[in-house]
């Protein structure tokens, strides 16, 4: 996280405004197609952990070698899609600075090889999660990094224009990621040996469960990069750098959280797969609380100071992004009490009703956005949309799921969601205290920041979790002092 976050100011100040917008905007647009995409990884992830929770050994290398097949035919296909469609959009469609357009196509063709390297990379990735091996997750994302850091840092000595320079190497870390995930599985997981197979009745399955869930997928697409195109065709680039500094650093802090809720997912889709409802259930309440908690430990300082610390840590803060982050960052927030819930549906496998229902919630933001753009509203309303949507759904999500699963969507409003915004409300009184007595400085902002952790981590402790939760954070906390002393 703290290595991103540096990396995004290197890169402003190496790129300028004007350029970081142009890579936000087309590189934003290329990721648009990842709504075709994004609903078979789900697939591909669920029906590997399901049959790892099965214990089926030939079943799972079915699985794993129909799902890269998929891959390689989809890869296609987005290229096709890319190079017709997609350059047309770009040419026609989007504002681009006349001096900056052979530069923006060739971040193009490098976003549109990321983005098919991170394609077919995702099997592999899904049979790594699937399998809880988080300690290579965390060696290699630290490792890419710091090389994206060295790259950004390289941009100010390089001859040649510094936006083709910045994209063609990060386009080259996205191969030498897939080359590095595929030797790690081929070395540590049978299945992961690829051999072609059609397997007409699995890969129906799998494109069913696709299809789907495609209107999630879908829906987020628009909600970002959409957006984000948006933004561009009303407002212009200066705006896509906000939002790209914005998003940069919500993304950043939001792997706090994230990281906690990939590890917990296989384990809720093992218990259903074994029958263990109950169990599952156990996990999705605490995983949703714990992810808010987690996310709020980390945003809750930099909400507070976030004008000082983005003055602090960026050369040239665009205009927009101290507002733009901290909208953002209310935004993940809220999605973080859905993260569990999400994962618990898609464990069941009977997902359309969910889908229709959740997903097509989810499709309103993008026309009401450029509704309200049309009408002349701030460039910021879109957050504002988007963050009441996700409330929306948040509940939709509770009720579908008493359902699907028997979620006790009276419990979970009371033992979760009051319990998170309880937590809020003690975790805010002393840094709000600070930042109304004390006029910005460093020290207010390394005040805040330290008072903001400790409150929120006594705030969670104390009225956040329940008896069992605090039993299972002091036997964590036993375990690793006992690690420590050895």
């Amino acid at each position: 996280m703290l290595v991103g976050l540096y990396t995004s100011r290197v890169t402003l100040a190496a790129l300028g405004v004007e350029d970081f917008g142009v890579y936000n905007v087309v590189g934003g647009f290329v990721g648009m197609f990842s709504m075709i995409s994004g609903s078979l990884a789900a697939a591909i992830s669920r029906f590997l952990t399901f049959e790892l929770g099965r214990g089926d050994a030939e079943s799972l290398k079915r699985v794993f070698s129909t799902a890269v097949t998929i891959q390689f035919i989809l890869s296609a296909i987005i290229l096709v899609l890319c190079e017709t469609v997609g350059l047309w959009f770009v040419n026609t469609q989007l504002v681009i600075p006349p001096d900056r357009i052979v530069a923006a196509h060739v971040v193009y063709q490098c976003s549109i090889v990321s983005f098919i390297l991170g394609l077919v990379s995702i099997p592999y990735s899904a049979v790594i999660t699937a399998h809880e091996k988080f300690s290579f997750f965390a060696v290699i994302s630290i490792a890419m990094a710091i090389a994206r850091l060295l790259v950004a840092l390289a941009i100010a000595l390089v001859p040649i224009d510094k936006l083709i320079y910045y994209a063609a190497l990060l386009a080259l870390l996205g191969l030498v990621d897939r080359l590095i995930q595929g030797a790690y599985c081929s070395r540590h997981f049978p299945e992961s040996h690829f051999r072609f197979v059609v397997d007409k009745e699995l890969m129906g399955k799998m494109l069913s469960f696709a299809g789907y869930n495609s209107f999630g997928c879908v829906s987020s697409v628009l909600m970002s990069q959409g957006v984000n195109v948006l933004v561009n065709m009303f407002y212009g680039v200066a705006f896509n750098a906000a939002r790209g500094v914005a998003g940069q650093i919500e993304t950043a802090v939001g792997q706090f959280s994230s990281s906690f809720t990939t590890a917990l997912n296989p384990q809720i889709t093992k218990e259903y797969a074994q029958g263990n409802n109950h169990r599952m259930l156990q996990l999705v309440y605490s995983g949703s609380k714990l992810s808010f908690m987690l996310m709020l430990l980390v945003s809750l300082p930099v909400l507070f100071e976030a004008e000082t610390i983005l003055g602090i840590w960026l050369v040239q803060v665009p205009d927009y992004a101290v507002l733009f982050f901290r909208l953002a960052n209310v935004c993940s927030l809220v999605y973080a009490l859905s993260h569990t819930l999400i994962t618990a549906a898609l464990a069941t496998g009977d997902i359309r009703e969910y889908n229709l229902v959740v997903g097509g919630q989810s499709l309103f933001i993008f026309p009401i956005v450029w509704l309200l753009y049309r009408l002349g509203f701030p460039v910021y309303v879109s957050y504002l949309v988007q963050a009441s949507i996700f409330v929306v759904q948040l509940a939709s999500r509770a009720l579908m799921l008493r359902k699907m699963v028997g979620l006790d969507v009276a419990f979970y409003a009371c033992h979760v969601v009051l319990r998170c915004l309880a937590v809020v409300f003690l975790a805010s009184i002393l840094p709000f205290a600070i930042i109304f007595f004390i006029e910005p400085s460093i020290f207010r902002v390394g005040l805040t920041v330290v008072v903001s952790f400790a409150s929120t981590a006594l705030a969670a402790y104390s009225i956040g979790l329940s008896p069992q939760e605090k039993q299972l954070v002091l036997s964590q906390k036993e375990k690793l002092i006992g690690k420590f002393r050895r």
